[in-house]
């Protein structure tokens, strides 16, 4: 027997020339997207607080409610964006109360994401079908009792 195969010998090293394995992300770079995200939200707030929804011809019409007259989900979303924007909580609930229930969701899961990034962790998140169902129903839901006259306080 060779004593050069003994099974305690080390493995081979480095090789010359080639790089070292790649190492652990870093904390920025893990960070890198989530602030990205951030950005970019905070980017579209900051326009929609600079140019007023109020006041007509910044913004165009939505055409469900132009061609149908009937409001969507999304309508009043922008002023309900630029009330959010200017700390009026009460108008931003006034114009779309779901957008506002958007927001505070958005926010949870961003700041979900950010802690599991910063920790090297993926966020990962998987919604069977009937989650989807659930939100479309709610969207519907929220749709139809806005244009009611019972619900009219929904209505921008």
């Amino acid at each position: 027997m060779d004593a050069s195969a003994s099974p305690a010998a080390p493995g081979p090293g480095p090789v010359p020339g080639l790089p070292p394995a790649p190492a652990r992300a870093s904390l920025l770079r893990r960070l890198a997207v989530p602030a990205g995200v951030m950005a970019a939200v905070v980017g579209a707030f900051g326009y929609v607080a600079a140019v007023d929804p109020n006041e007509p011809g910044h913004y165009p019409v939505c055409p469900m409610l132009r061609f149908t007259g009937v409001f969507c989900p999304g309508c009043g979303g922008l002023r309900s964006a630029y009330a959010f924007a200017h700390g009026d909580l009460t108008t931003a609930l006034g114009a779309n109360a779901l957008a506002v229930v958007g927001y505070a969701v958005f926010a949870a899961v961003w700041l979900l994401w950010t802690v599991r990034a910063s920790r090297g962790r993926p966020m990962r998140i998987g919604l069977a079908p009937v989650h989807w169902w659930g939100v479309g129903a709610v969207l519907l839901a929220f749709s139809v009792v806005r244009n009611l006259p019972f619900g009219s306080a929904l209505a921008p």
